[in-house]
């Protein structure tokens, strides 16, 4: 048997011929030493201050939101024996923003304490997120493509048959959410050492993380904004052409809810997209041709950018009550002999004002 000191010895000798063969002294002198800001974890947390006021946020959106859209169905849901085919799909858009605002009480809440409500919860909710995303756009795009069949095409006299096809289309627009937001499934509840809290978000697996995340973005860039916004484009441009070239007050007012529905959205939504956007090349990793410099600064602004805008969007589903029936003279025409029935109102006066043609006098005729 070896004598173990023997060994240690030997060792000893070994380590010290090494490093005065290696000359670890020059070593040391010639190497330098580069961070790769790649490598680190970017994270930022939230001051309280900036909590307590999202959170109140959340709350004025939710009490603003579910009245408003519930009046909104109250009125179209009385009126089902004469709906248009866009009132229709204005009674689907308020299903899904009111679904959207009965969840924000769960954000209010995990902005500050965190989630606490668990992990099926935690999927369900972002389910219900994801769903309204595609939805909504995609309402608002059967909306507009809507108003190009009856304002340019004059299809008003066909009113049965959009109804019909209004229907179908509605149903496809909720399967087609549903299945886009599948990905959803991929949030999880866990503990985040950075804030020291339980969150829920995406939770991809380590190996394929980036590339699912990169197919989920482009899917919502293409199918949730690029794609629906050049339809609405389009079919609002063409339809104010039109209009611009018949005479009225009822194309003025046509014209203001067509301006208002577009510039709405895109006040909403666009700074997300962009936000967003920035946010997937980060991390297609484009750094590596310098497209976009990396750094932590970088990163901890879109990071911020992502959230601020996300909550910026939110304020659609409180728009679209305003938009799409407020705004809408039948609609507060109907409001309010609603009330009176109710007995709210014992009296009011509602002006008729003379129509121009039947063509601008359907493109109005819906509660738009």
């Amino acid at each position: 048997m070896t004598d173990p000191n023997s060994s240690i010895d030997d060792f000893n000798e070994f380590y010290n011929e090494f490093i005065v063969e290696f000359n670890y002294t020059d070593l040391q002198n010639s190497t330098d030493y580069v961070l790769n800001e790649k490598t680190l974890l970017c994270s930022f947390t939230m001051a309280d201050a900036v909590n307590i006021a999202f959170c109140i946020f959340y709350v004025l959106i939710f009490l603003m939101a579910v009245p408003g859209n519930l009046i909104v169905g109250w009125v179209i849901a009385s009126n089902r024996y004469s709906l248009s085919a866009s009132d229709v799909y204005l009674f689907n858009l308020m299903l899904a923003d009111t679904l959207l605002a009965l969840i924000l009480p769960f954000s209010a809440v995990s902005i500050i304490h965190g989630w606490v409500f668990g992990d099926i919860a935690c999927k369900l909710v972002y389910m219900v997120k994801e769903v309204n995303f595609y939805t909504s756009i995609l309402f608002l795009v059967c909306i507009s493509v809507d108003r190009y069949m009856v304002i340019v095409r004059a299809m008003e006299s066909q009113k049965a048959q959009r109804r019909l096809c209004s229907g179908v289309a509605c149903a496809l627009v909720w399967v087609l959410g549903l299945v886009l937001s599948l990905p959803s499934l991929y949030n999880e509840a866990f503990y985040e050492p950075a804030s020291k809290q339980t969150v829920c978000a995406e939770h991809f697996e380590t190996n394929h993380a980036d590339e699912w995340r990169l197919a989920t973005r482009i899917m919502r860039h293409l199918l949730g904004f690029l794609f629906p916004l050049v339809v609405m484009l389009i079919c609002y441009s063409i339809t104010v052409e039109r209009l611009l070239r018949t005479r009225g007050f009822q194309k003025q007012r046509a014209m203001k809810v067509i301006i208002a529905v577009v510039v709405a959205f895109l006040l909403c939504w666009t700074p997300f997209h962009v936000s967003t956007m920035a946010d997937t090349l980060l991390r297609a990793k484009v750094v590596e041709a310098k497209v976009v410099e990396f750094s932590c600064f970088t990163r901890t602004a879109v990071d911020i950018a992502m959230f601020s805008t996300q909550n910026l969007g939110l304020l659609h589903c409180c728009v679209n009550p305003v938009l799409y029936a407020f705004v809408g003279e039948k609609f507060r025409r109907r409001f309010l002999q609603m009330l009176r029935r109710k007995g709210v109102l014992e009296r009011f006066s509602v002006s008729r004002s003379s129509r121009s043609s039947s063509l601008t006098s359907e493109a109005t005729s819906s509660f738009l």
